[in-house]
């Protein structure tokens, strides 16, 4: 990647008149560090929270000066654990959220992240208060056994006791994760998991497959083949089972990992999927606005002292065309609706057959896609192979200009 520093004439030029219509926030602290998390976290005992949230007002500031915002339409807050912010924390950066990023469209989605065990009905009702109109419980599993060998801090009478106070609060919308694949899991202990979360009768939930990520203990302990991982196989039926029973419940698949009910899409991940432009925000950041990204400083304090003095970049880059439009397929397809010929070419003003007739015309003939009135899809049994389809459009350009 190439590190390029584009002043804000630069920066006005690539945007154009779009103007971004997605906010990310990122809030680094945490309770602890699970035993899987490879996200940008840092255990929240002695850090310096508040001047956090004033070099964060200060790369909303710089960031909107920059490049202003179009009517807001999604907004969301992610960590880390945001939920471990203090009641008056909270509101603080809930009012420098409104300050920066006023217009707000009537239909606004915005999510914030939340653990079970730190969201008492106070801290609820400051974020209900303060414009979060969502929020996404990650429960992982209703198995307290495993919850702990994967060093979750929740049980499940957390999670109960979370939602409860969340409707007191006035949330409606609500989420929960879950997660298959876990260390020593059956599918019969996923199949109770998923049990007890449709039992709750919540709008939306998110059930994805771990990945063991380097720089975590997971990690550490797979390369000592300490990790009892299920089988191929069993993570299969895992998959299997989950897509059934969620189907069964009444709720439409609308991504590899998301089921929800009509209309409860998460609108703001449809951004990232749809390759839409999305402001990022916060220690380890990224943001994507007019085919050019950027990464911000990871650590707390460098991030800090770095919104002193401009925008807190850790790198900042142009995305090729071509990378764009590989981007464009391998997070389009994760969508079940699939990829848009009309979206693509308002992008990059060619076809999808233009520019990926190989790799298309390979999938299609292996019964991996399916040719769909708005453009291409996985097939149902693409779906069991997502990650072989999406690395088909890597290096395959077959691009004529």
């Amino acid at each position: 990647m190439t590190n390029i520093k584009p002043h804000s004439g630069e920066a006005a030029a690539l945007q154009g008149e779009r103007k971004p219509q997605a906010v990310y926030i990122h809030i680094p602290f945490c309770t602890n560090k699970c035993f899987y998390c490879d996200f940008n976290s840092y255990v929240l005992k002695n850090q310096p929270v508040m001047e956090y949230l004033q070099g964060l007002e200060r790369e909303m500031e710089r960031t909107v000066q920059e490049v202003p915002p179009g009517e807001i339409k999604t907004i969301f807050v992610g960590g880390g654990t945001p939920t471990v912010l203090k009641p008056d924390e909270m509101a603080y950066f809930l009012k420098t959220v409104r300050t920066y990023f006023p217009d707000w469209s009537d239909e606004i989605e915005f999510s914030m992240e939340a653990n079970p065990g730190t969201t008492d009905l106070e801290k609820l009702s400051v974020m209900r208060e303060g414009g979060v109109n969502r929020v996404s419980f990650g429960v992982q599993s209703f198995n307290n056994g495993l919850l702990e060998r994967i060093g979750r801090i929740h049980d499940t009478d957390d999670v109960y006791q979370s939602l409860e106070n969340a409707r007191k609060a006035g949330f409606d919308n609500m989420s929960i994760d879950l997660m298959f694949g876990l260390p020593n899991q059956t599918v019969e202990m996923l199949a109770e998991s998923v049990d007890r979360a449709l039992e709750l009768n919540l709008p939306h939930y998110s059930i994805y497959s771990l990945k063991v990520e380097e720089n975590t203990l997971f990690h550490t302990m797979y390369k000592k083949n300490q990790l009892p991982l299920p089988s191929e196989d069993e993570e299969l039926q895992m998959y299997l089972l989950l897509m059934d029973r969620m189907k069964k419940a009444g709720y439409e698949q609308y991504e590899i990992s998301n089921f929800a009910k009509p209309g409860f899409h998460s609108r703001h991940n449809m951004a990232y999927w749809l390759n839409e432009d999305y402001y990022g925000l916060g220690a380890g950041a990224h943001g994507y606005m007019a085919r050019q990204r950027h990464m911000n400083i990871k650590g707390v304090n460098p991030y800090t002292e770095a919104t002193k003095e401009g925008l807190p970049r850790h790198e900042t880059f142009v995305v090729p065309k071509e990378e764009a439009m590989e981007d464009f397929m391998m997070v389009g397809l994760r969508v079940l609706s699939g990829v848009s010929e009309q979206h693509f070419k308002e992008q990059f003003g060619l076809s999808i057959e233009d520019v990926f007739a190989k790799p298309l015309h390979k999938m299609l003939d292996a019964g991996l896609l399916d040719k769909t009135e708005a453009g291409y899809r996985l097939s149902e049994k693409g779906l069991l192979f997502g990650n072989d389809v999406f690395g088909e459009f890597i290096g395959s350009i077959t691009l004529k200009e």
